[in-house]
C-alpha cells in the first residue's frame, strides 16, 4: 500500500490537517477491506514534505485509536529519527 501525504510547507493550515488524516483512514480502511492483520506506517508527510512532527503524531496516533475502537488490526508506526521515536512516545502515553 502507498500514500502521498500533504505537503505543508509554510503555514500549517486545517486542509493539511484533514489530508492527513485521510491518509491514514484510507490506509487503515483498505487493510481491513483486503483482510490484512498488520500496517505499519512511516511519518507520513514529515521531512520534505513540511509537516510538524508534533502535529503529525498527534493525527497519526489519533486517527489510528479511534480506528481500533471499531476494527482490530495491528498498527506499527516506523520512525525515521530519535526524535520521532521521543513524540511518538510522549503521543501515545
Amino acid at each position: 500500500m502507498h500514500t502521498v501525504g500533504p505537503i505543508a510547507q509554510g503555514r500549517l493550515i486545517k486542509k493539511h490537517c484533514e489530508l492527513l488524516k485521510s491518509c491514514y483512514q484510507s490506509c487503515l480502511e483498505l487493510a481491513v477491506q483486503n483482510g490484512l492483520k498488520s500496517i505499519a506506517f512511516c511519518c507520513i508527510s514529515t521531512g520534505v514534505f513540511g509537516f510538524p512532527q508534533e502535529k503529525a503524531a498527534e493525527i497519526a496516533v489519533d486517527t489510528i485509536r479511534a480506528f481500533l475502537k471499531t476494527y482490530e488490526i495491528e498498527v506499527i508506526c516506523n520512525v525515521f529519527t530519535e526524535e520521532d521515536f521521543e513524540i511518538y512516545k510522549r503521543s501515545l502515553g
